[in-house]
């Protein structure tokens, strides 16, 4: 038995695309007339893309750690989650 189109495809050679792709496979898995083995492989695929996309990330964010380092105080850093809180509740205060 064949292990699906999840391994005879080419892996992703940048963020962009694997993220691209991973956009295809959701639309694909909301399509009700997919087949069980069928969903299977495209979920698969999923998941290899996900740690790929996610290992990427992790890369930049420790070559970003490094510049901010190497300019020995230059920027301050904040957590981007708490700048998006703050500015939804400045949009929500009458």
């Amino acid at each position: 038995m064949s292990k699906g189109k999840a391994e005879s495809r080419p892996k992703p050679v940048t963020f962009e695309k694997a993220l691209s792709r991973l956009q295809d496979i959701v639309s694909e898995l909301e399509d009700p007339e997919k087949g069980l083995e069928e969903s299977l492989a495209l979920f698969e695929e999923g998941v290899a893309l996900s740690r790929f996309c996610r290992g990427r990330i992790d890369e930049i964010e420790k070559r970003v750690e490094v510049v901010l380092k190497e300019t020995a105080g230059a920027f301050v850093t904040e957590p981007l989650e708490d700048e998006l809180d703050d500015e939804a509740l400045d949009r929500e205060e009458p």
